[in-house]
């Protein structure tokens, strides 16, 4: 990107930030602007009065003496003042806007976007960790960039007070701009650092959760590898580090450089007037102003060093920050067609073919089946062989590489993916395990169904769960928020219940959906699922994914995958009688449990 489309992109995130101000703080807003533009002048009214107070003893003048001492006081008291108001003030704006703006846009950004690639993508991820904790910075951007502009005004008017006195101290106002030009270079330095070490940051984040987790700490002291990963996140650590150190070396030489040729121009500029002044009694007050505007200079270019600073650096946040935003831009959804209020026909797979991001070889490969309106379906074979995928690919969480899955003969793409899943429900093989109460838990499934609490615990078998909990359905879950934990088998209840909060989806999804629990809860729970697949919808679907093929044997249509392949189809009297695959590996799993039991 050229400079300029850089400057015109953070220009639009400055006016949202102060449109945003203005709307929903106004009254601050106001005061912060009020106090930068009455500071803004305080500089050159200080400079002013002390030449005044000098001017005055040496002409022997009570009254300017007096005025200057009163306006040089003020000046002071005003610049005092007002810099810790508009401090103070910027701060509490630049969290607001984060709490009630960036933080909620970022994570809706995200959840924006129908597909979940993105949220598998190191590019992605650390245009995520680069924001981590940091979107008061987009606020903050702004701001320095109106500060900037603030600098450049007070700038102007010191231009102007030592241009009166000699021409020749002009040279220290330009050489103002030196420090500034290194330390734009060296914040491109840090930026670049940053940038560099976002995956070590991500990676020592990862491993910390793992190490401090309940349920990854568990494995971590049986296996004994818990040095190991420390380790692990020490050698992130400092190559992060130095990265860091190296930036930060690189940048403070170029800020040295910077300011030793600015207080070199200062002292042979005081040098100027000092031997003016000497042949001149009368400009005794010009060296006064010389040192006051010269030392306020420094104070003011320091700050035009931060400011701009900042403003160049806000790229470290805004950078990522519109990254994101065109991600969102780019994936955003565009197919419009509303999911059906029921299935005719029934959904088809034609020719479909999917490779995950990074991975060697399709998780599928030509697939074409179709499952008719009302069925019950169920996917088996052995792990890896694209189950999972394909549940994805109906829940629209990826997109075919080729091929094409048609609902009702509708092209799944062209259906709005937030319409498709509020007719669809399912409960993933790697479900969520919520830290909320049991029922809010529950309810998440769908929270426009309040009263269906009761009958989707039920279906999950999981009253005999909730009445064994101290508190019932009100029951914090979690030994972090002080409540209670549950076992791998009684979030995975919590999960199916979850699951049947929807009373009657198109298409309603199980994807291992009693890999935890025993043969016992197995048995209850297909025995219900089975019975509620035959009428949750006109022509509504349920598709079982399981690796245990005894459990589906009641399923209207069994498809058995292979290295992505569909290598049969058909109930489970027909794959029996034809001397299949599935009939092999049945039988091999059958005589499993016989010899296990």
């Amino acid at each position: 990107m050229t400079f300029l489309s850089v400057w015109r992109d953070n220009t639009a995130v400055w006016r949202e930030v102060f449109g945003l101000c203005w709307r929903r703080h106004k009254a601050i807003f106001l005061t912060v602007c009020v106090c930068m533009a009455l500071d803004t002048f305080a500089i050159a009214g200080i400079g002013v009065a002390m030449r005044a107070v000098v001017s005055g003893t040496v002409d022997d003048d009570g009254t300017a003496i007096a005025l200057g001492a009163v306006g040089a006081a003020l000046g002071y008291a005003a610049t005092v003042t007002f810099g810790h108001i508009v401090f103070s003030l910027k701060i509490y704006l630049c969290e607001r806007l984060a709490r009630e703006h960036y933080d909620r846009q970022i994570q809706l950004a995200a959840m924006g976007i129908e597909g979940i690639e993105h949220l598998e993508q190191p590019e992605y991820l650390d245009k995520l960790t680069a924001l981590y904790d940091n979107t008061w910075a987009i606020g903050m951007s702004a701001w320095s960039a109106l500060e900037s502009v603030t600098l450049a005004l007070r700038l102007f008017l010191v231009l102007g007070l030592l241009g009166s006195i000699s021409p020749v101290l002009l040279l220290i106002l330009l050489a103002g701009v030196v420090p500034l030009y290194f330390e734009q270079r060296a914040h491109k330095v840090i930026q670049a650092a940053d940038s560099r070490r976002a995956q070590d940051k991500r990676l020592q984040r990862r491993l910390f959760e793992i190490l401090t987790g309940g349920a990854t700490g568990k494995e971590v002291r049986v296996a004994g590898t818990s040095a190991h990963l420390v380790r692990l996140q020490r050698e992130a650590a400092e190559r992060s580090e130095r990265v860091w150190l190296t930036a930060n070396m690189r940048a403070g030489l170029l800020g040295a450089l910077g300011w030793s040729i600015f207080a070199g121009c200062f002292v042979a500029g005081l040098t100027v007037v000092v031997f003016a002044a000497d042949h001149d009694p009368g400009r005794l007050g010009d060296i006064v102003l010389t040192i006051t505007v010269g030392t306020q200079l420094r104070s003011l270019v320091e700050a035009a060093v931060r400011a701009s600073t900042s403003t160049g650096g806000s790229g470290r946040v805004l950078n990522p920050y519109r990254w994101l935003r065109a991600y969102e831009a780019e994936h955003a959804p565009t197919a419009t067609a509303p999911a059906p209020t029921r299935l005719i026909s029934g959904i088809r797979f034609e020719n479909v073919t999917f490779t995950y991001a990074n991975s060697g070889r399709p998780a599928l490969t030509d697939l074409s089946v179709t499952i008719p309106a009302g069925s019950v379906v169920a996917l088996v074979g052995e792990y890896g062989s694209g189950k999972t995928t394909v549940v994805k690919l109906l829940e629209k969480m990826y997109r075919p590489d080729a091929g094409r899955i048609l609902i009702d003969d509708v092209d799944l793409a062209d259906i709005d993916g937030r319409s498709w899943r509020r007719a669809t429900s399912a409960a993933f093989q790697d479900f969520g395990r919520y830290h909320s109460t049991f029922a809010q838990g529950v309810m998440l499934g769908d929270l426009t169904e309040p009263d269906r609490l009761a009958a989707a615990v039920e279906y999950a078998d999981a009253q005999t769960l909730v009445d064994r909990l101290p508190q019932g359905l009100n029951t914090q879950l979690g030994r972090q928020f002080g409540g209670v934990d549950l076992s791998e088998g009684q979030w995975q209840k919590l999960a199916l219940a979850r699951a049947s909060m929807r009373p009657a989806p198109l298409l309603f999804v199980l994807d291992e959906p009693t890999a935890s629990l025993d043969a016992p809860s197995e048995h209850a729970i297909f025995e219900r699922y089975m019975e509620r697949a035959r009428s949750i919808a006109p022509g509504g679907i349920t598709v079982i994914v399981s690796h245990r093929f005894s459990t589906v044997a009641g399923a209207d249509l069994i498809l058995v995958l292979k290295d992505g392949r569909l290598v049969e189809a058909g109930s489970h009297e027909e794959l029996l009688a034809a001397s299949s695959t599935y009939a092999e590996l049945y039988s091999l799993q059958q005589t499993a449990y016989a010899g296990s039991g």
